[in-house]
């Protein structure tokens, strides 16, 4: 999970072929994000995708939709704090699927961190893919949080989210996050594969 793509879409690319762009330069973790768009449609696009993801040898993950996730057997979900509590997601996927969840505080962190398998902490800055943002949290705050999780041995992987570009990566490793999700600044490169590969590399 150190580099994670979430999905969204431009004039250039739709979801399946920005997802499909990520893969192809070597990312290996995928989130179908699909924000405004009917849990078929989303079901419709996963098992286009789901057979890519096979041959990738990589992981497809919903966002938001545990029904979506589990109707055509992707590998996991991704919750945000107004979705359906990773306490619940779990008693319905079971233990064999992998559930992320978002947080922006420590308290965030410890309401579910017994039932996710990792961490997506954000925004690390600004960022037009997201509405409704929490606050920024920069490099100190990832330093912090990563501090107060490791004191209290709260070793769950966190992966930071929000504006990052491709100079953020080193900064952001080195305070502590053990992973990144990236959409746009893949996504809106002139070339979205390169752009991913640079990415990976640099998480090596």
């Amino acid at each position: 999970m150190r580099l994670q793509f979430i999905s969204h879409e431009n004039s250039r690319f739709s979801y399946v072929e920005g997802c499909i762009k990520a893969l192809e330069g070597g990312c290996r973790w995928i989130q179908l994000r699909m924000k405004e768009s009917t849990p078929d449609d989303i079901a419709h696009n996963a098992e286009i995708l789901l057979p890519y993801a096979k041959e990738y040898e990589a992981v497809l993950i919903i966002d938001d939709h545990v029904d979506v996730c589990k109707r055509v057997g992707a590998h996991g979900v991704h919750l945000g704090k107004n979705d359906m509590s990773p306490e619940e997601a779990r008693k319905i996927l079971g233990d064999s699927k992998i559930i992320g969840g978002t947080c922006n505080t420590f308290d965030d962190i410890l309401r579910i961190d017994k039932f996710v398998d990792y961490i997506g902490c954000g925004p690390f800055r600004y960022t037009s893919t997201k509405k409704n943002l929490a606050p920024l949290l920069g490099l100190d705050g990832y330093r912090e949080l990563v501090w107060k999780c490791r004191s209290q041995s709260i070793n769950i992987p966190i992966v930071a989210i929000g504006g990052i570009t491709i100079n953020d990566v080193e900064d952001i490793i080195n305070a502590g996050a053990n992973g990144i999700a990236i959409s746009g600044e893949i996504l809106n490169a002139d070339d979205p594969k390169e752009m991913t590969r640079r990415f990976a590399d640099k998480l090596l």
